[in-house]
């Protein structure tokens, strides 16, 4: 294995994380352009400040759907998984828990997380679907053609295959946390059970989080 590139990739991973804590964590804070874009860049005060307190979650396009997925860990070595389908309208769909009874890396959960979400609405037929995470480094791993041989490398190469054979008209995108609390308050919620969920209503967890957004 190439020791250099191995390294560069390891430094790559953290700093986006970094980015993606910070992000997340930070809801009245303001971030540079050139940080989102490279985090390794502290800037030179020519970037233009991006504030994203008022950022929400987005209604999908007519005759489209959006799946948002998300993963928490907590110190009860758990780790949740949730993912939420929304029509157009914003209206409930369906939703599904999963978890794992350890600790799991960061961008592991969140890979997991988009390969079940990938896998479930594969098995159920849906196509014409916005599928949004809120970790830019999974986000982007997909999009990108960088060979990984990571657990995290492995996951991202299976999700992806399984995306160019099972959906025709589909995207995955990264969206700030702000706009994912649904995903995420489900995943929060999947720490406390003994084993996946599939929801045929809005569970109570989410359920004015839903109405918010659909207005």
């Amino acid at each position: 294995m190439d020791e250099t590139e191995s390294s560069a990739l390891v430094v790559e991973r953290a700093c986006t994380m970094i980015v993606d804590w910070e992000l997340a964590n930070a809801p009245n804070a303001t971030v540079s352009t050139d940080q989102i874009l490279s985090s390794s860049n502290l800037g030179d005060g020519s970037s233009t400040s991006v504030p994203h307190h008022g950022i929400r979650w987005q209604h999908p396009l007519s005759g489209r759907y959006k799946c948002n997925i998300d993963a928490v860990s907590t110190s009860l070595n758990r780790t949740g998984i949730g993912i939420c389908i929304r029509e157009s309208d914003g209206s409930f769909v369906l939703a599904r828990t999963e978890v794992h009874p350890c600790l799991l890396q960061i961008d592991v959960g969140e890979a997991l997380g988009l390969h079940l979400a990938l896998q479930w609405l594969s098995d159920m037929q849906f196509d014409h679907v916005d599928f949004e995470t809120d970790s830019r480094l999974t986000a982007d791993a997909f999009h990108s053609d960088r060979n990984d041989t990571s657990d995290f490398g492995c996951i991202i190469n299976s999700y992806r295959s399984l995306f160019s054979s099972l959906f025709s008209n589909s995207r995955v995108e990264f969206v700030r946390r702000q706009a994912n609390e649904v995903a995420h308050a489900l995943a929060r919620d999947a720490t406390l059970l003994a084993s996946h969920a599939v929801y045929y209503d809005i569970p109570n967890c989410i359920e004015s989080l839903i109405i918010n957004e659909m207005l």
